[in-house]
């Protein structure tokens, strides 16, 4: 097992219709408005940008995007990613009753020289730290597309 390669898929059920959660994720730099571990999010290109993210644990992680596959038609997001986390996210947005379900997998390697040499031990504390990211993520971006709304 390589200790550093991780694997994590989130489910966000959302009050607001699939295309305007769809057109809120595909507004990367708008996140750190939304979502308080995104720290901060710069544009390098039309399609790629870095994105700082830290949450409870002391440390933070600097990734670049790039543009993967987009289809708004299926509502799919996918971006490559390399730096300090090396791999590939996708978000997958479906109507769900009234609202929506945003789907959200990724897959990783840790390239952060410490975060590797802490693998083993650190392992159950990043996996808990990704798991409180992705349910802020989930209630800043509900609070986030609710503001919207009033404000159309």
């Amino acid at each position: 097992m390589d200790w550093n390669h991780y694997r994590f898929r989130s489910l966000w059920p959302l009050p607001a219709p699939a295309p305007d959660v769809y057109r809120a994720l595909e507004r990367i730099e708008d996140y750190a408005r939304w979502w308080p571990q995104v720290r901060e999010v710069t544009r390098l290109d039309d399609t790629s940008g870095v994105l700082t993210v830290r949450s409870l644990l002391p440390y933070d992680l600097m990734t670049t995007l790039r543009d993967g596959h987009r289809d708004p038609a299926a509502g799919v997001l996918d971006v490559v990613m390399a730096g300090d986390l090396e791999g590939w996210a996708r978000w997958t947005v479906t109507a769900r009753g009234s609202g929506s379900l945003a789907r959200y997998d990724q897959q990783v390697v840790v390239r952060k020289p410490l975060l590797r040499r802490l693998a083993v031990p650190g392992r159950p504390l990043f996996r808990a730290n990704h798991r409180l990211m992705m349910r802020a993520g989930r209630r800043g971006l509900a609070a986030h597309l609710a503001e919207r709304g009033r404000a159309v």
